[in-house]
């Protein structure tokens, strides 16, 4: 089961099981308390201030333990005499006895046999707070007698009416009588539940409240910070659990406290609203306005009847955290379902803590040694804050890869910008260049080939017209080498075919010409074309000039190349030339035009065996 459970699953489960394992341990009359003496009745007098000794003589009523006070008393502080008889108990002799108070409120002094033997702190004003923390009192051995003890408490304390919490309001709870070592494991037990786990949590919180106030701050996220103060609160207020000498009189302690819980029950509702997402100004400014409200009803109800306005507050803020909630886990349902059972668990027992202390508060329940909320309510602070930690570093972790995945999309269009802006300046540059040539051709055809037209008609002399028609048919060539169109490769072999056959014909020699006919239409760039056709006339200028041959073989083979195979049956180029072959026979020219297309032109030759002039092109 376990594996399928998230961290914060997993968490929530052991802080479950903690809480239900470690609850009846932390109770003072479990299994083990069965051989201790219990007094659950005692005489009690109350007296109008303190006095030195336990009074005598009469005025004492029999009450029964735990005695909670709920009538004021003169100046709105109560003291009492309690007065408990007990018998030694006869297996505990030899061994140190003591007494074990599991609650007294405020503080107290012990008497045993008229002797006065611990004082719990000062019994004046501000009287020192013991409200929360049981009382262990050791019983020497030489002021007890086997039979007839009287153990006196003179209890100070303040009635009901007059504090902010039914904790907190003076009573008395039974006493247990028995061996030291025993007694101590129970009031070391109910201190660390109620004072020690009290303070860790509370430093824990701090710590939590301080993370998300800075990660709201820094990243503005309003929950987070609505968290950490609530955090940061709960801290504070818990001081009162283990701070028991407070500089203050008790009204203005008791208003405080009450007062404070206004301001943090708001900042939870808006944590759980601003964590849906959900923001309503008139919401906010009731939620606000309540801080001034309920403060303002405390103090014009007056000090005798601060509990009931304390019990009306808690309850009214009680119902608007358990509407937030209620209301956040249906939004979460609606959007967030993974999280759901998580979230949902942890405020189901925020929502069953919380009732458990109305139901104390409003006399429901019965009022408890251990209070569950001091350590269950924060550690559930602890479960969520992971939770939102693990939720915001998930969300950061998602905004960081959307903006790498940003970044990178922007690379890419800037890379595509510019891609495309260099492509439109070339196409710019073509074209300009494309233009220039056209207006260059445009004026050798015009110019210069009307006036060769004219010396080759009009001139006398043969070798000058022969010239002349040369000349117009190199100007012709470059001219559409500069403006022309791209040739069909069928139209291109043809002419070459025609020309070079014509040529070598002239010459005697005999011509064989081979072509594979392409499969698909291919053609050829207009400077492709040119430069071709002048490689091609300077290797048949050549075999007629310098060869001797008497036949000749032309191959032409397409493929994803053109290639130009010119072989001769001549005496080949002489050993006394090999290594001046650029410097004649137009062999530098020809490599360096096939160099201009990226192709090469490979010369093979030898002394009676011919020559062979290999041209190949990309297409």
């Amino acid at each position: 089961m376990l594996r399928h459970l998230s961290a914060p699953g997993r968490l929530f489960l052991l802080l479950w099981l903690g809480l239900c394992g470690g609850l009846p341990f932390a109770a003072p009359a479990a299994a083990q308390t069965t051989d201790l003496l219990t007094l659950r009745s005692a005489q009690v007098a109350s007296v109008p201030s303190l006095t030195l000794a336990p009074p005598v003589g009469g005025g004492f009523e029999t009450v029964a333990l735990p005695d909670d006070w709920s009538a004021p008393g003169p100046a709105g502080e109560q003291v009492k005499w309690y007065r408990l008889r007990f018998d030694a108990p006869q297996q505990a002799a030899g061994a140190l006895l003591a007494a074990y108070i599991p609650r007294v409120c405020s503080n107290l002094e012990v008497y045993l046999n008229g002797q006065l033997l611990y004082r719990g702190g000062s019994l004046r004003e501000p009287v020192t707070r013991n409200c929360y923390q049981s009382q262990l009192v050791s019983l020497p051995a030489g002021l007890l007698h086997a039979a007839g003890n009287e153990l006196a408490l003179q209890v100070v304390g303040y009635p009901l009416p007059r504090v902010a919490g039914r904790q907190r309001a003076g009573g008395l709870s039974e006493v247990l009588i028995g061996p030291y070592p025993q007694l101590r494991e129970l009031h070391e037990r109910q201190r660390f539940w109620n004072v020690s786990f009290a303070q860790i949590v509370a430093a824990t919180l701090v710590m939590i409240g301080v993370v998300m106030l800075a990660l709201g701050w820094v990243r503005r996220v309003s929950h987070l910070k609505y968290f950490g103060v609530v955090s940061l609160g709960w801290a504070l207020l818990s001081a009162r659990i283990w701070w028991r000498d407070i500089p203050l009189p008790n009204g203005t302690l008791e208003l405080l406290s009450c007062v404070a819980f206004v301001p943090l029950s708001v900042c939870a509702v808006l944590f759980l609203l601003r964590y849906c997402g959900m923001k309503w100004r008139a919401v906010d400014i009731a939620l606000w306005t309540q801080c001034l409200v309920m403060p303002a009803g405390l103090l014009l109800a007056g000090p005798e009847r601060l509990f009931s306005g304390a019990v009306l507050c808690y309850s009214v803020l009680a119902l608007e955290v358990f509407a937030a909630i209620g209301f956040c886990l249906a939004h979460v349902w609606r959007t967030r379902r993974g999280e759901f059972w998580l979230l949902g668990s942890i405020l189901a027992l925020v929502v069953v803590v919380i009732g458990i202390e109305v139901g104390v508060q409003d006399s429901f329940l019965k009022l408890p040694n251990v209070h569950v909320i001091h350590f269950a309510i924060p550690l559930l602070f602890c479960v969520l804050a992971f939770r939102l930690v693990q939720t915001f570093a998930n969300a950061l972790t998602a905004a960081e890869t959307a903006r790498q995945q940003l970044e990178q999309r922007v690379y890419e269009i800037s890379a595509e910008i510019e891609r495309n802006f260099s492509h439109l300046a070339e196409v710019r540059v073509e074209q300009v260049a494309e233009k220039e040539r056209k207006r260059i051709a445009a004026d050798l055809h015009d110019d210069l080939g009307a006036k060769l037209l004219t010396i080759v008609h009009t001139s006398t002399d043969e070798r000058i017209s022969t010239l002349a028609r040369e000349a117009l048919e190199e100007m012709r060539l470059s001219v559409r080498g500069i403006a022309g169109k791209p040739v069909q490769l069928t139209d291109a072999l043809a002419d070459w075919r025609a020309e070079t056959v014509s040529r070598l014909g002239d010459a005697g020699i005999e011509i064989e010409w081979h072509s594979t006919e392409p499969t698909t239409p291919r053609t050829l760039a207009a400077r492709s074309y040119v430069q071709t056709t002048r490689v091609l006339r300077e290797a048949t200028s050549n075999l007629i000039k310098h060869s001797g041959a008497s036949r000749a073989t032309v191959t032409c083979r397409i493929g994803d190349e053109f290639q130009l195979v010119i072989r001769d049956n001549g005496r080949g180029i002489p050993l006394e030339l090999d290594g001046r072959l650029d410097r004649g026979h137009g062999m530098a020219s020809m490599k360096q035009r096939a160099k201009q297309m990226q192709g090469q032109c490979l010369i093979e030759s030898g002394p009676g065996y011919g020559t062979v002039i290999r041209l190949t092109l990309p297409l």
